[in-house]
Protein backbone atom coordinates (compact mmCIF):
# COMPACT_ATOMS: atom_id res chain seq x y z
CA UNK A 1 0.00 0.00 0.00
CA UNK A 2 2.85 2.50 0.89
CA UNK A 3 3.78 2.69 -3.52
CA UNK A 4 0.05 3.50 -4.14
CA UNK A 5 -0.67 5.69 -0.98
CA UNK A 6 -0.43 8.95 -2.15
CA UNK A 7 -2.47 8.69 -5.17
CA UNK A 8 -5.38 6.89 -2.99
CA UNK A 9 -5.06 10.19 -0.57
CA UNK A 10 -4.72 12.65 -3.34
CA UNK A 11 -7.76 11.65 -5.15
CA UNK A 12 -9.80 10.84 -2.03
CA UNK A 13 -8.93 14.90 -1.53
CA UNK A 14 -10.13 15.66 -4.65
CA UNK A 15 -13.75 15.66 -3.88
CA UNK A 16 -13.49 17.30 0.04
CA UNK A 17 -10.93 18.31 2.67
CA UNK A 18 -10.75 15.54 5.11
CA UNK A 19 -9.34 14.79 8.41
CA UNK A 20 -6.94 11.85 8.91
CA UNK A 21 -9.63 9.43 10.45
CA UNK A 22 -11.92 10.16 7.81
CA UNK A 23 -9.90 9.25 5.03
CA UNK A 24 -9.54 6.01 6.93
CA UNK A 25 -13.12 5.24 7.22
CA UNK A 26 -13.50 5.79 3.64
CA UNK A 27 -10.89 3.53 2.30
CA UNK A 28 -11.76 0.97 4.31
CA UNK A 29 -15.71 1.47 2.95
CA UNK A 30 -14.44 1.76 -0.55
CA UNK A 31 -12.63 -1.27 -0.36
CA UNK A 32 -15.35 -2.98 1.45
CA UNK A 33 -12.50 -3.30 4.38
CA UNK A 34 -9.96 -5.07 2.15
CA UNK A 35 -7.76 -2.24 3.02
CA UNK A 36 -7.65 -1.12 6.30
CA UNK A 37 -5.61 1.50 6.99
CA UNK A 38 -3.60 2.22 10.14
CA UNK A 39 -2.97 5.54 11.44
CA UNK A 40 0.61 5.14 12.37
CA UNK A 41 0.99 4.53 8.46
CA UNK A 42 -1.43 7.72 7.19
CA UNK A 43 -0.01 10.65 9.22
CA UNK A 44 3.71 9.68 7.98
CA UNK A 45 2.01 9.85 4.42
CA UNK A 46 -0.21 13.25 4.84
CA UNK A 47 2.84 14.82 6.82
CA UNK A 48 5.16 13.68 3.90
CA UNK A 49 2.75 14.98 1.45
CA UNK A 50 2.31 18.16 3.30
CA UNK A 51 6.34 18.64 3.14
CA UNK A 52 6.25 18.05 -0.31
CA UNK A 53 3.74 20.88 -1.14
CA UNK A 54 0.86 18.62 -2.20
CA UNK A 55 -1.06 18.99 0.53
CA UNK A 56 -2.18 21.83 2.84
CA UNK A 57 -3.76 21.81 6.49
CA UNK A 58 -6.06 23.57 9.12
CA UNK A 59 -7.39 23.02 12.02
CA UNK A 60 -11.16 23.18 12.32
CA UNK A 61 -13.32 22.81 15.42
CA UNK A 62 -16.17 20.19 14.60
CA UNK A 63 -18.43 19.32 17.85
CA UNK A 64 -16.42 21.10 20.28
CA UNK A 65 -13.54 19.00 18.77
CA UNK A 66 -10.56 20.22 16.78
CA UNK A 67 -9.64 18.03 14.01
CA UNK A 68 -6.63 18.76 11.44
CA UNK A 69 -8.31 18.85 7.99
CA UNK A 70 -6.28 18.21 5.11
CA UNK A 71 -7.01 19.68 1.67
CA UNK A 72 -5.02 19.50 -1.66
CA UNK A 73 -2.41 22.61 -2.62
CA UNK A 74 -2.64 23.61 -6.52
CA UNK A 75 0.55 21.56 -6.71
CA UNK A 76 -1.41 18.57 -5.34
CA UNK A 77 -4.38 19.24 -7.78
CA UNK A 78 -2.32 19.20 -10.82
CA UNK A 79 -0.81 15.76 -9.66
CA UNK A 80 -4.15 13.92 -8.91
CA UNK A 81 -4.37 12.57 -12.86
CA UNK A 82 -0.90 11.79 -13.10
CA UNK A 83 -0.55 10.15 -9.68
CA UNK A 84 -3.52 7.99 -10.34
CA UNK A 85 -2.52 6.47 -13.79
CA UNK A 86 0.91 5.58 -12.24
CA UNK A 87 -0.85 3.63 -10.07
CA UNK A 88 -3.21 2.30 -12.14
CA UNK A 89 0.34 1.43 -14.49
CA UNK A 90 1.48 -0.52 -11.53
CA UNK A 91 -1.51 -2.33 -10.73
CA UNK A 92 -1.91 -3.66 -14.22
CA UNK A 93 2.09 -4.80 -14.60
CA UNK A 94 1.45 -6.79 -11.10
CA UNK A 95 -1.54 -8.64 -12.27
CA UNK A 96 0.36 -9.51 -15.34
CA UNK A 97 3.18 -10.78 -13.19
CA UNK A 98 0.75 -12.97 -10.61
CA UNK A 99 -1.71 -13.96 -13.53
CA UNK A 100 1.85 -15.77 -15.50
CA UNK A 101 3.07 -19.12 -14.60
Amino acid sequence: MKGIAPAVILKLLSGKAMYGYEIIRKINELTNGEFQWKEGALYPCLHKMENGGLLKSEWRIVSGKPRKYYALTKTGKEQVAEKVNESRTFCTALNLLLGSE
